[in-house]
């Protein structure tokens, strides 16, 4: 895959090409995997002058993928695919990844459909995941340069992912709030996350869009990534996700799994020069479970 730059400033081409998050990793793999570096079309290293004004050509060797991550064909719901990124509509009850509890996964079926349509770039990388229970977008990027891309707008929060939710509890749940609260593992569980002092910072905001009774249905801004974040958070303050049982949710009110789907997904693509914004209908499960509450409370 090749990309070109015009260079701006008179400085080595690995030193330029820091600068668009070509990482030392990437040079390596052009160097030694069959890649090139060109100025004005010339064959160069990375250590080579650059003038204000060359052209700065860097193609980049195709990646294969591991062996290891069986490629599995399934249907996919894709929502948006272009040479650099994909978005999926994730249903609930598969894994992002391979586990030792679970080998059909999300990553599995992305590299099944990348060797269907055969892809010269083959190897998965995740962008923002999703639990194995939780439904909606998840980011992909198709190549190695364009997930290290994404890795910049991810340290600086800047893709934004929001979510809807089921919550249930017996008290009074303010019509919008902020949730901060530090997240740590769970010193008796490899699975689970708490609230903990000492844990890591965690900041959720929410809005209620509609409530049944003690049942609400929320909208959910995440700050953070942490694991579990918006479980752990919304358990924490007494009002857990129904079908969560795993954190305290009920599993008697209509629905099989957590009741949390990420709707809404934006990022800006690096490459097209432009802010990217997709949404993801809530599936049937979920939607059919409002209308049963909205129909009971009436």
């Amino acid at each position: 895959m090749r990309f070109e730059f015009i260079a701006d400033e008179h400085v080595k081409v690995k030193t330029f090409l820091k600068k668009h998050e070509v990482s030392k990793g990437l040079l390596a793999k052009i160097k030694f995997r069959g890649g090139a570096i060109l100025v004005n079309n010339q064959p160069q290293n990375a250590t080579y002058l650059l003038d204000v004004g060359d052209y700065v050509t860097i193609d980049i060797p195709a990646e294969k993928g591991f062996e290891t991550l069986e490629a599995i064909e399934l249907p996919l719901d894709i929502l948006y695919e272009d040479d650099h990124f994909l978005v999926l509509n994730k249903p609930y009850g598969v894994a992002s990844i391979p586990s030792v509890n679970h080998s059909n996964t999300i990553a599995n079926f992305i590299k099944g459909y990348y060797v269907k349509q055969n892809y010269e770039n083959q190897q998965v990388h995740i962008v923002t995941r999703l639990d194995r229970d939780t439904s909606g977008l998840m980011l992909f990027a198709k190549h190695g340069y364009a997930h290290a891309r994404l890795d910049k707008q991810l340290q600086k929060k800047s893709i934004e992912k929001r979510y809807f939710a089921l919550v249930k509890g017996d008290g009074h749940l303010e019509p919008e709030g902020e949730i901060i609260a530090p997240i740590a593992r769970d010193e008796d569980s490899i699975i689970t996350r708490r609230v903990a002092k000492g844990g890591k910072y965690a900041h959720t905001s929410y809005k209620i869009v509609a409530s049944y009774g003690n049942i609400h249905l929320v909208y959910i801004h995440l700050h953070t990534g942490r694991t579990h974040q918006i479980r752990v958070h919304f358990s924490h303050i007494g009002f857990p996700l129904l079908g969560d049982d795993l954190y305290g949710g009920s599993l008697e009110d209509g629905i099989q799994r957590q009741a949390l789907h990420c709707h809404y997904l934006s990022f800006y693509h690096p490459f097209l020069e432009q802010d990217l914004q997709l949404e993801s209908p809530l599936p049937d499960d979920f939607s059919n479970l409002i209308t049963q509450l909205s129909t009971n409370t009436l």
